[in-house]
């Protein structure tokens, strides 16, 4: 369903009428929104019935808001604001919402815009929707519009007595420029502070090139020897454990990242701080905007030629539980393997079950899969001798110096 300019103006100036009269009060018809309001929640008492009244008063079906019972007016899905009121009448919006649309005929009609179609009760309203249909191919941009708008604004300037119906189309005009004007004003404030934003902050102050930039994408694993640090775990020495990540770059420079775990799961961002040197942001990953247990690594792509590893370090938290959770510094090991495709995580399946652990599944860009399985391990179960010697006890930094965390006497340790 799709409703044009004209035809939304016509309605709203309708609705405004019939709650005059039905209410006894006047809504001042200014850019001042409060003003819309008492029309606009009426309106939405219409709007948020839509799910359950498709059939009853003949209009689009509409999806319900599975929200609706938890929030309050005007946050609801089909909440309509005295803003839209506002814009509407005055002609700002081509494309109205479909609820708007609809809440409206029901408020003027008792039907919806699909039960009008069928059997139409305001010739007026059929004639403007038909002129409409027929020039809207013809219409002009809303940047054309505005220039049409100064052009005439400034032939009224000139004339030295207006009429009262030059004076009403001065003042129309002048309404319709404001918010243009206003808008306007908004989005280049919003611009400027973004700009000083990336400045202070350092955001995104380097731009790799095509083939450095695809280096950092993709899939990689990282093995961590964090479980060590932990100290409500006994048989904590000599651990690690492998995480999946991936990196995905946005249209603005930095990178998206995910990182699977044993036990949490990450999430972030990453970027290009000059060349071949890349922070990582990440934190637990949770329902809502709170940033829990945030780590912040350094990658550097340099590495000796003979590995495949990067080693990256990070200021970290052992994930222990309660008070024992403990700010570390840690030497992780970064390898990719691979670009493109997603990572899912699999749950409540026979193989969770069998091996205790947490399985990880890339789909691969060629319809291919691989799952790994993550959990803590002991160093030596890796048949790894240059990755346990890059992961033992020796990689762990606490903040508080605390002996307990690395045994006295450990054969690997011994030289």
């Amino acid at each position: 369903m799709s409703g044009g300019r004209g035809e939304i103006v016509y309605l709203i100036s309708r609705c405004m009428e019939k709650y005059r009269q039905e209410s006894g009060q006047e809504l001042v018809a200014n850019t001042n929104k409060k003003n819309y309001e008492p029309l606009a929640m009426l309106l939405s008492d219409i709007s948020n019935r839509l799910p359950e009244t498709t059939d009853t008063l003949q209009h689009i079906p509409y999806t319900p808001d599975a929200k609706k019972e938890k929030t309050e007016y005007p946050f609801r899905k089909y909440d309509i604001t005295g803003g839209q009121i506002r814009d509407a009448f005055m002609g700002l919006v081509g494309n109205p919402r479909p609820f708007l649309l609809d809440a409206c005929y029901i408020y003027l009609y008792g039907k919806g815009r699909l039960g009008f179609d069928q059997h139409p009760t305001d010739q007026e309203l059929v004639e403007k929707r038909s002129v409409e249909a027929g020039a809207r191919q013809d219409m002009l941009s809303v940047f054309q519009e505005n220039e049409l708008l100064k052009e005439q604004l400034q032939e009224l300037t000139k004339t030295p007595s207006p009429t009262p119906q030059k004076s009403f189309q001065l003042l129309l005009m002048v309404l319709l420029l404001l918010p243009a004007l206003i808008l306007g004003f908004l989005y280049w404030k919003q611009s400027n502070q973004l700009k000083r934003y990336q400045q202070q902050m350092s955001l995104i102050p380097y731009d790799p090139a095509p083939a450095e930039a695809d280096s950092l994408e993709g899939i990689w694993i990282c093995y961590t020897g964090s479980p060590q640090a932990r100290k409500s775990d006994p048989e904590r020495y000599h651990k690690y454990v492998a995480n999946l990540m991936q990196f995905k770059r946005e249209p603005e420079g930095h990178y998206l990242v995910e990182r699977f775990g044993a036990s949490f799961n990450h999430s972030g961002y990453a970027q290009f701080e000059s060349k071949g040197v890349v922070s990582i942001h990440t934190h637990l990953k949770s329902n809502d905007a709170s940033i829990v247990s945030p780590r912040h690594s350094l990658l550097s792509f340099t590495h000796a030629v003979d590995q495949p590893y990067l080693n990256v370090i990070s200021a970290s938290w052992n994930f222990d539980a309660g008070p024992m959770n403990q700010i570390i510094g840690i030497r992780e090991v970064y390898q990719k393997l691979g670009t493109g495709g997603r990572l899912e995580e699999i749950y409540n399946s026979l193989e969770n079950a069998q091996c205790k652990c947490k399985i990880i599944r890339w789909h691969k860009p060629d319809g291919s899969k691989q799952s790994w399985y993550l959990k803590n391990s002991n160093l030596d179960s890796l048949h790894n001798a240059p990755l346990s010697e890059l992961l033992n006890e020796k990689s762990i930094l606490l903040k508080d110096p605390d002996s307990s965390t690395v045994p006295i006497a450990l054969p690997h340790l011994q030289h």
